[in-house]
């Protein structure tokens, strides 16, 4: 009997160990290579990006490698692309009030232009919180960007060792039918839950960290043979 079980553990440690050394082949890959992989996109606003090309951030070390690099899915910006297109609608209906009409014309265009500033500015605040909250998967920590605004950002990060536990979450129809949800990671770091929220191939997000909680284990258990 204890033999079987032994046997079981065995080949569960074989399972971990192909693993993560499937994916320390990938990242042993040339770039070339690493170009082909799926999820791999030269696309500067992809929300998915496996292996992205020149991808620094911040206290990098010189031998950390960007696995992935995640956005919100785009889908999350039809709401404010919406609202901003009806606000640049709008000035097309000031006409049909009539305390509008008696103004002069030098206040109308000077309205209309501070309004289509404002709208411009709303876009581009939407856009550049879209592009900047970014969550940042390297082999040896997760780094996640929260951009609030223009003026204020938080980033969170905790080390690959540190990862307790993973969930995904997806619910609704809009978020199984494009594919994204939320990834809860629980830590031991200082902040002990990272969500990485509405992120592409929520799956397959999880499975990379799970095998680099594996690598990075069994790196641990060789040093210590060592």
């Amino acid at each position: 009997m204890p033999d079987i079980f032994k046997s079981s553990n065995l080949q569960k440690n074989d399972s971990e160990l192909h693993k993560s050394q499937e994916l320390k082949t990938i990242r042993s890959l040339p770039e070339k290579e690493i170009h082909g992989l799926k999820g791999h996109s030269h696309n500067p606003l992809a929300a998915f990006c496996y292996f992205p090309d020149h991808v620094k951030f911040v206290n990098q070390d010189p031998e950390e490698k960007v696995v992935l690099l995640l956005r919100k899915h785009p889908v999350t910006n039809i709401k404010w692309i919406f609202f901003a297109f009806i606000m640049i609608l709008i000035p097309s209906f000031l006409p049909l009030f009539e305390f509008f009409e008696s103004l002069p014309f030098e206040y109308i265009t000077m309205i209309t232009l501070m309004w289509y500033l404002f709208t411009f500015t709303f876009v581009l605040e939407r856009f550049l919180v879209w592009f900047f909250h970014v969550s940042i998967i390297t082999d040896e920590r997760i780094i996640e960007v929260d951009f609030v605004h223009l003026f204020y950002r938080e980033i969170t990060d905790a080390n690959i060792d540190q990862i307790q536990d993973v969930t995904v979450e997806v619910g609704g129809g809009i978020r199984t039918f494009m594919h994204f949800g939320n990834v809860v990671i629980q830590t031991a770091a200082e902040v002990p839950k990272i969500e990485l929220e509405d992120i592409p191939g929520p799956d397959m997000v999880a499975r990379i960290l799970r095998d680099l909680r594996i690598e990075e284990e069994q790196e641990k258990l060789e040093g210590r043979v060592r």
